[in-house]
């Protein structure tokens, strides 16, 4: 099946080649709409929260895992400042309590399409509107948004604990400026996704163990997934266990979008108090990782790994979590 128009599919993110992981909006333009003025800091945020105490953090790649053209390395010391951050992504619940209170649309409704996993399509046939050239696993589905995650024929009934996803950064600012908070920076998520382990490769260490530890791809990529860890997609926020600071799912089940903007080679200039990532650049730094990630040809579940993407683009495995000042 082949697009139909500019944006009948989900591209490459031709900036970073990583269309595999979060696939990116073909045409960049930006629809976003801001949050009524009214609306900003007035909402609940009903997020669990856990207080980072700040400290140094070697950050990156300390085992040579991860791909060059990602700008996991060179690893360097940054000094962050306390802050405190959401214990789990925001929710289905979360964000249909932001959507009731200000009427806002997401990029996805208002494009009229999302990315979503071929296996995890639930549309009509004329709703699939083609597939990614370099990742034909991403289909372009008209109607599939944070509410309709596999596309019109699917909802989120049941799945209010789980993480929105089908939203892009722009979407995830706009709940931020609703509740009063933002969006952690790189080296604010790396700290607190490590857990007080220095360079481990997991938030538990540096082994995934006998036991499933967090919601990644099982079997052959990707054509079947076993199911070993019971998910073929999202899994709920709380599942498996939470890391050293009481952070839950930091890796595998979606990618989590950060404040920055993207550069594979940051690192190698990055400011050492509180980083904040380049001053220019289209895209905006995602970390994590997500059910989709397999060793076969996809890494990024580990803490250091780090992928960019357009700032309007969304996907079904993709979502945030929220920080503040302590």
């Amino acid at each position: 099946m082949t697009a139909g128009n500019q944006r009948s599919a989900p591209a490459s993110a031709t900036d970073s080649g990583r269309s595999c992981c979060v696939p990116a909006r073909r045409d960049g333009v930006s629809a976003r709409r801001a949050v009524p003025p009214s609306a900003v800091g007035l909402g609940a945020h009903g997020v669990e929260q856990v207080h980072i105490p700040g400290g140094p953090l070697a950050m990156g790649d300390h085992h040579g895992d991860g791909k060059t053209e990602d700008g996991e390395t060179p690893v360097h010391t940054v000094q962050v400042s306390p802050f405190v951050i959401d214990a789990t992504c925001v929710t289905n619940d979360d964000f249909a309590a932001f959507a009731a209170a200000t009427g806002y649309r997401t990029e996805s409704e208002r494009f009229g399409l999302s990315a979503v996993f071929h296996l995890a399509v639930h549309a009509r046939r004329s709703d699939v509107l083609g597939r990614s050239g370099e990742a034909p696993w991403w289909l372009g589905v008209r109607g599939a948004d944070w509410a309709h995650p596999g596309g019109l024929l699917s909802d989120v009934d049941g799945l209010g604990d789980h993480p929105v996803v089908h939203v892009s950064w722009n979407d995830a600012l706009a709940y931020c400026e609703w509740t009063g908070r933002r969006l952690p920076t790189e080296a604010e998520w790396e700290l607190a996704a490590r857990g007080g382990l220095v360079g481990a490769r997991y938030p538990w260490g540096d082994e995934l163990g006998p036991e499933w530890e967090c919601n990644i791809w099982q079997g052959d990529f990707p054509h079947q997934n076993t199911g070993e860890d019971g998910y073929l997609t999202t899994a709920p926020v709380r599942t498996y266990r939470p890391n050293g600071h009481g952070l839950w799912q930091v890796v595998g089940n979606v990618w989590e979008w950060c404040a920055d903007r993207y550069d594979a080679g940051y690192y190698a200039v990055s400011a050492t108090t509180d980083p904040r990532g380049p001053d220019s650049g289209a895209g905006r730094v995602l970390r994590g990782g997500s059910y989709l990630c397999h060793d076969s040809y996809c890494n990024r579940y580990r803490v250091a790994a780090r992928s960019g993407n357009t700032p309007d683009s969304a996907m079904g495995n993709a979502g945030f979590r929220t920080v503040a000042m302590s």
